[in-house]
């Protein structure tokens, strides 16, 4: 067998050292370049523009989300099938016109705009029905 001398072995077996000193300084680097990105008068204002956007998408959806919400609530227990909802309430009545499918017809529905009345009634429109004639029956 041969012998592998003692500082060979000795040399393979010790591990480099590490300086403290080099990954502080790198954990710093990284904290202050993240504190430059993070104190950043654009990052600032980009956040800023991009709440306002949201917020103001979500206050001009809002009705539509709410109908919506009640035309399928609506539809679920007719038995219908619910198709579209208009974007907002044009005659200011808090009420969103819809649309659904019953029976092969097309139903006109004015939902509610409101979160504390969430559902919908059926819009006859001028052709309401004669009521007389219903209880007649």
């Amino acid at each position: 067998m041969s012998e592998i001398p003692a500082e060979q072995t000795q040399a393979n077996l010790t591990t480099p050292e590490i300086t403290t000193e080099s990954s502080i300084s790198g954990v710093e680097n990284v904290k202050n370049s993240l504190g430059n990105v993070l104190n950043s008068w654009k990052l600032k204002a980009g956040l800023a523009v991009a709440v306002l956007f949201g917020v103001l998408l979500l206050s001009f959806y809002w009705q539509h989300i709410i109908a919506v919400a009640g035309m399928k609530s609506w539809a679920s227990r007719s038995g219908a099938k619910a198709i579209e909802c208009m974007v907002r309430d044009t005659n200011n009545d808090e009420y969103v016109s819809c649309s659904a499918l019953l029976d092969q017809q097309i139903v006109p529905l004015e939902c509610s705009s409101s979160l504390f009345n969430i559902g919908c009634r059926v819009n006859y429109g001028t052709a309401t029905p004669n009521l007389r004639k219903l209880n007649s029956r």
